[in-house]
C-alpha cells in the first residue's frame, strides 16, 4: 500500500488526548499513513506563533488530507476563527456532517441516518462587511451568496447523494424572506436538481425543517443548505443521535480535505484521560474513505460503533467509567 502523509493538528484542550487515541487506532489498522504534526489556535499563540502559523499552512498544502482536533479561537478583537480561516484559505467549500444512530446509545430516536452538507465559505460566516458604529448603537454584517459557489455546492451534494445511494436531497432555505440570497441559492438548486432525475428533490424553509427534524427525522436523507443554517441544523441532527461527542465532520474542497471532531476543546477536562475520542475517530474514518481506503474505514467504524453501542467500556459522557485509553484499547481489540 502506498504511503500517505497526513497533517495532524492535535488542537487545544482535550485535542491532544483524543488525537493520540485516534492515531493509535489508525496505527493499529496499519493502513499506510505517516504523520506531520502542526499547531494552531491557543497552542500556537502560547508558543509565540500566529493563530495559524505559516508552517501549518504549508504542511496542509503539502499533504492531501489533514486531521484536526478541536481548536480554541481566543475571544477578543483581532482573532478570526481558525476553522473559517482554514476553510477559506484552502477553498474547502463543502462541510459534511453525518448523523447516524448507534444502537445502544440513549437518544430520542432510533435509526436516524442523515447527512447535512453545508456551504462552507459564503453567507453570514464569511465575515464580510462587519462594522459597528462609533457610538456602539448599530452593528452590520453582510451576507453574500454567489451563483458560482452555490452551483459547486449543489452539484457536490447531488453527486454525494448518488455515490452514497441516497434517495432524496432536501434543500433548506429562507427564500420567502431572504429573497435575494436564499432566493439565488434555491434557484441554483432547482436548476441542478434537473440533472439528477434519479434523486428526489425537496425544498423546505429552515424553520419548518427544524420542526420536522424534531418531529420526524426519518423523513430526511441528505440536507443541503447555506453556511449559517447548516451549522445550526447539523448540531440539531447530532442531538438526535446522542450529541456532539459522536459527531464527526469533513471540510472538503476540489483537491483537499480536513477532517475533524465538531465539538469544542473542553479545557476543563484536558489531560485527565477521560475525554471521549469517538467523534474524532469517526472523522478519521471519513478521512480514510476520502483516501479510498474504504475497507479500513469500515473496519474502524464498525469497531467504534460496537464498543460505543455495547456500552461496557465507554467514557463518562456516555454513561461509562472508562478512561480515554481504556476506550481506545477496546476499539483496537474489536478492529
Amino acid at each position: 500500500m502506498a504511503e500517505t502523509r497526513v497533517t495532524v493538528i492535535p488542537g487545544d484542550g482535550i485535542g491532544p488526548d483524543i488525537m493520540s487515541a485516534t492515531i493509535r487506532v489508525l496505527d493499529a489498522l496499519d493502513c499506510g499513513l505517516t504523520y506531520d504534526y502542526a499547531i494552531a489556535g491557543q497552542t500556537a499563540l502560547d508558543k509565540g506563533e500566529d493563530l495559524v502559523p505559516q508552517e501549518t499552512l504549508d504542511l496542509i498544502e503539502k499533504n492531501p488530507v489533514a486531521l484536526k482536533g478541536p481548536i480554541t479561537t481566543p475571544v477578543g478583537k483581532g482573532f478570526s476563527s481558525v476553522n473559517v480561516t482554514l476553510r477559506k484559505h484552502f477553498d474547502l467549500f463543502a462541510n459534511l456532517r453525518p448523523a447516524l444512530s448507534i444502537p445502544g446509545v440513549r437518544s430520542r430516536y432510533d435509526n436516524v441516518d442523515i447527512v447535512t452538507i453545508r456551504e462552507n465559505i459564503e453567507g453570514i460566516y464569511s465575515g464580510e462587511g462587519q462594522t459597528v458604529s462609533d457610538d456602539g448603537e448599530r452593528a452590520e454584517l453582510r451576507s453574500v451568496i454567489t451563483r458560482k459557489e452555490s452551483k459547486r455546492l449543489m452539484r457536490f451534494a447531488y453527486e454525494a447523494a448518488r455515490r452514497l445511494n441516497r434517495r432524496k436531497v432536501t434543500v433548506v432555505h429562507k427564500a420567502n424572506i431572504m429573497k435575494s440570497t436564499s432566493g439565488l441559492f434555491l434557484d441554483v438548486a432547482r436548476s441542478i436538481a434537473k440533472e439528477y432525475e434519479d434523486i428526489e428533490h425537496e425544498e423546505m424553509i429552515v424553520d419548518n425543517c427544524a420542526m420536522q427534524l424534531v418531529m420526524n427525522p426519518h423523513r430526511f436523507d441528505v440536507i443541503v443548505t447555506t453556511n449559517l443554517f447548516g451549522d445550526i441544523l447539523s448540531d440539531l441532527c447530532a442531538g438526535l443521535t446522542g450529541g456532539l461527542g459522536l459527531a464527526p465532520g469533513a471540510n472538503v474542497g476540489e483537491h483537499k480535505g480536513i477532517f475533524e471532531a465538531v465539538h469544542g476543546s473542553a479545557p476543563d477536562i484536558a489531560g485527565q484521560n477521560i475525554a471521549n475520542p469517538t467523534a474524532l475517530m469517526l472523522g478519521a474514518a471519513m478521512m480514510l474513505e476520502y483516501l479510498e481506503r474504504n475497507e479500513d474505514a469500515e473496519r474502524m467504524r464498525k469497531a467504534i460503533r460496537f464498543v460505543v453501542g455495547e456500552g461496557k467500556v465507554t467514557t463518562p459522557d456516555l454513561g461509562g467509567k472508562a478512561s480515554t485509553s481504556e476506550f481506545t484499547d477496546e476499539v483496537i481489540r474489536n478492529l
